[in-house]
């Protein structure tokens, strides 16, 4: 027996010491974990279950001239509801209520919210979707609700809050304003993202269910700061007015795209500006900056160049007589002719450019340059037409201007610069070279931005830039200005003459190159100047005798 109670003995000690060894081992483990590695495992679990949140500051708005918005930052917001997070006796005294108050602002039936907030209590939805895009004075409002007005912990309140980039003024000059998101850096808003980027805030989370987080406190633990604005050049009355006019010509000729730009003459300041592009359906939007970016061969606009080339250099007057015959000239084998057939005759050099005579610029340029093509080219470059504007937005177009010293310059090159071909240049690089003739010779540097602030204080103002202070002689200036005059009066536009406002412009038409490519059957069509695709356009400024907007208008493809 004594044997029997001595085994019992020595297996319970056996045990208990097992035990004993086992909560040594848990009170060291729990030590370990409490102290010797708490920092760590406190850390994982403050990882795992609550989170900084980045609260996106806002991007500086964009302005108008006149103090009109063209871009702001809005905010929007996402409601949820922890239901579980309601005292049962606060849920059944005030959902009713709070029913009534959602139906007001969200428009369903109170019946609606109340089955919502029961099924949800019966599903404990610690994550119920309540509304999504809630503008800023609702979400207010929403926070002023029944249960809700009691906050995150007790009245389950979760708004979830993001940033949307709004137009006030709509789609019209979307491109020039631009932006700077996963679609690129465009426009005003690409030149300026660093400059407009404000400082973002912090919120804290807890992570209340599995991919579910709600914030801790009813603040922000780090309140964000907007951007900075600027404000630009644009006149909305002036940009308005400019847009619809372009889009009317776009949508009854059928064109493919087209741009229309407005300039201060004395500032270079763009007061509108319009670029629109034609979808399948037939509507038109903001596509591309054309009027910025678009390179091509400008046509009859080119020939106020070419004109004021032999002006300066005294080779002839405006009253000089040519000879443009019958109309056609072959110059090495190549065809040139006017759109008038038979030609116009006898007339003078001024009266070449006002009935826009290739025949009669070409025999000028020809005459006097043929021998000298450098001479021409370098007046050509003189005038900037060789020259970026170096405007802030991004993705200007390079300008072409043949040297004669090139590979790909050949015995036709002269002449066809003469009347606007073989060159490549943007309708604001155009425009820029028509404003330095209304500005008695001075170039001005196109300009989007007059200034930037940081609140209500201008940090940065952007002045005037002259890149050339005169490019011709005021008598060659007080010449084509007159010519220009006459071309509306009785010249290619005359059909937009009026006796009560006086303008000076001239129109361009110019076939567009067709490059190589395989046709249909498969055999090769070599490049071309197509009969049937043209670029349209028109450059000037008003009023004629005291310039104070230069335009271009530019369309592509015109069907009609």
């Amino acid at each position: 027996m004594a044997t029997q109670k001595k085994g019992i003995l020595t297996k319970f000690y056996i045990v208990a010491a097992f035990m004993t060894l086992f909560l040594i081992a848990i009170v060291f483990r729990v030590f370990n974990i409490q102290y010797v590695q708490g920092d760590k495992y406190r850390k994982l679990s403050s990882e795992r279950t609550i989170k900084q949140d980045t609260i996106y500051a806002n991007k500086g708005n964009v302005y108008a001239s006149d103090g009109n918005l063209l871009a702001t930052s809005m905010s929007k917001y996402t409601i949820r509801m922890d239901v579980m997070a309601v005292k049962s006796s606060v849920f059944e005294k005030n959902m009713d209520a709070l029913a009534t108050s959602l139906s007001k602002m969200l428009g369903k039936s109170k019946t609606h919210y109340k089955q919502k907030l029961r099924g949800a209590r019966k599903r404990k939805n610690r994550y119920l979707l309540i509304a999504r895009n809630v503008g800023y004075n609702d979400y207010v409002k929403m926070k002023t609700f029944p249960i809700f007005k009691l906050g995150v912990y007790r009245g389950g309140f979760i708004a979830q809050q993001k940033t949307v980039r709004a137009h006030p003024i709509g789609k019209i000059a979307e491109r020039t304003i631009g932006y700077d998101d996963f679609r690129g850096e465009v426009g005003v808003e690409g030149a300026f993202a660093d400059y407009m980027q404000g400082v973002n805030g912090l919120r804290l989370k807890q992570k209340i269910a599995k991919g579910q987080w709600k914030p801790i406190n009813d603040v922000n633990e780090k309140e964000p700061i907007d951007g900075r604005v600027v404000i630009t050049t644009i006149d909305v009355n002036i940009q308005d007015i400019t847009h619809h006019a372009l889009l009317r010509q776009l949508e009854y000729f059928e064109a493919d795209h087209g741009c229309a730009v407005v300039m201060d003459v004395e500032t270079g300041e763009i007061k509108a500006i319009s670029n629109l592009g034609r979808t399948s359906k037939g509507t038109y939007y903001e596509k591309r900056n054309y009027a910025v970016w678009e390179n091509h061969e400008p046509g009859s606009t080119f020939k106020l160049a070419s004109l004021m080339v032999a002006l300066d250099d005294k080779v002839i007057d405006t009253s000089t007589v040519i000879d443009t015959k019958k109309g056609v000239l072959f110059v090495n084998k190549k065809k040139i002719e006017d759109s008038h057939k038979g030609g116009y005759g006898k007339i003078s050099a001024a009266r070449v450019l006002e009935v826009s005579s290739n025949v009669g610029i070409v025999k000028i340029i020809k005459k006097h340059y043929d021998k000298n093509p450098k001479k021409f080219v370098d007046k050509i470059k003189h005038f900037g037409l060789s020259d970026k504007t170096g405007v802030k937005i991004k993705g200007e177009g390079r300008p072409y201007i043949p040297n004669p010293k090139e590979k790909t310059w050949s015995k036709i090159s002269l002449e066809w610069m003469a009347w606007g071909y073989g060159v490549s240049l943007t309708p604001l690089q155009i425009l820029t070279f028509y404003n330095a003739v209304a500005n008695n010779g001075k170039v001005v540097k196109p300009r989007f931005i007059k200034e930037l602030r940081v609140g209500n204080k201008t940090e940065k103002v952007f002045k005037k830039v002259v890149l050339k202070e005169r490019i011709a002689s005021q008598t060659t200036l007080n010449k084509v200005r007159k010519v220009l005059e006459n071309v509306v009066r009785k010249g290619t536009a005359e059909n937009i003459y009026s006796p009560n406002f006086s303008m000076a412009g001239k129109t361009g038409t110019a076939k567009k190159w067709i490059p190589k490519y395989k046709n249909k059957e498969g055999k090769t069509v070599y490049g071309h100047y197509s009969n049937k695709h043209y670029v349209a356009s028109f450059a000037g400024f008003f009023p004629a005798d005291t310039p104070k907007y230069s335009c271009i208008v530019v369309v592509h493809d015109q069907k009609k």
